[in-house]
């Protein structure tokens, strides 16, 4: 991907989602040429000049500091990922260390895959940098799908949410699920811009997906992190479950995402029937780990 495009794209994105009276500014209202805030005003409120910024949204940050990064950051309202992605973009010679991994998925520990296992009663499953699915438990398997009979490469939480259309109706607000996807594949491509199988994922759900091209263009930004879905299970009905997302410090860009219930809910009541059901016996699965249940009525 190019930086410099890539950089130019996401500063006039987030100074046209700000207004001026968002940052204490008079609005003219009609007599405004440009949605958002003008260069000159976006500059003042950073504390440097109009050329400098101008440069800098042209795509030139090779000799820009961390503390005006800091300042344009403040002045554009940007949350943390955001702002990460905006270090990631104007420096990239500071993230050469995490390119030396060429595009390859590590592997994941057999340590790992047996801690997931014995999560018998809580859906858990790891992802990699490119939101590749690299491990899941059986109830993971029975929450959101079995990727067991596809091929490795499309093991892709992206891949299911935008090409597979048992996801539109698994998740409720499948609106936020997807916008969620593409903000953390955006910070993604803000550290791995050199990443081929990245930019193969990117181009692969342009060109069979509206909703993420659509998406991609906006330049949203997030990291994986916390929070509530609503799930409309086929075999359970409805559940409302909390998602927390931990990254493995010693492990090569990788994420453990279990999802759990209120205690005494009815998703609790939910999550243990789904338990029940999802510890069929006579499994197989990838490799010679067992594989994890897939509800009858939906497809990988």
């Amino acid at each position: 991907m190019d930086q410099r495009a890539e950089l130019s794209e996401f500063l006039r994105s987030r100074r046209a989602r700000l207004k001026p009276g968002d940052v204490g500014l008079p609005d003219f209202g009609r007599h405004r040429r440009v949605p958002g805030l003008r260069r000159e005003e976006l500059a003042q409120l950073a504390g440097v000049s109009v050329a400098y910024y101008t440069r800098l949204e042209q795509g030139n940050g090779q000799n820009v500091s961390a503390e005006v990064l800091d300042a344009i950051a403040r002045a554009l309202r940007l949350t943390d990922a955001e702002q990460q992605h905006l270090t990631h973009l104007a420096k990239p010679t500071a993230s050469k260390k995490k390119k030396s991994g060429g595009g390859r998925q590590a592997a994941v520990r057999p340590q790992l895959h047996h801690l997931i296992d014995s999560m018998e009663a809580v859906p858990a499953y790891i992802l990699g940098r490119r939101l590749d699915l690299v491990a899941w438990n059986r109830m993971a398997a029975a929450l959101i799908g079995d990727f067991v009979d596809l091929p490795a490469e499309e093991r892709n939480l992206a891949r299911h949410i935008f090409l597979d259309p048992t996801a539109r109706e698994l998740y409720v607000d499948w609106q936020d699920k997807a916008v969620e996807v593409v903000g953390v594949l955006r910070l993604c491509a803000g550290c791995y811009p050199d990443d081929p199988l990245l930019t193969a994922l990117v181009g692969e759900l342009s060109v069979k997906s509206d909703e993420f091209r659509t998406l991609w263009a906006a330049h949203t930004v997030r990291q994986k992190g916390h929070g509530t879905k609503r799930l409309h299970h086929p075999v359970v009905g409805e559940l409302t479950l909390s998602y927390e997302t931990l990254k493995l410090p010693e492990e090569h860009d990788l994420s453990l995402v279990t999802y759990y219930a209120e205690p005494g809910s009815p998703s609790a009541d939910s999550l243990r029937l789904l338990a029940s059901w999802a510890a069929a016996p006579d499994l197989s699965g990838p490799g010679d780990r067992p594989a994890p249940v897939t509800p009858p009525t939906r497809s990988p």
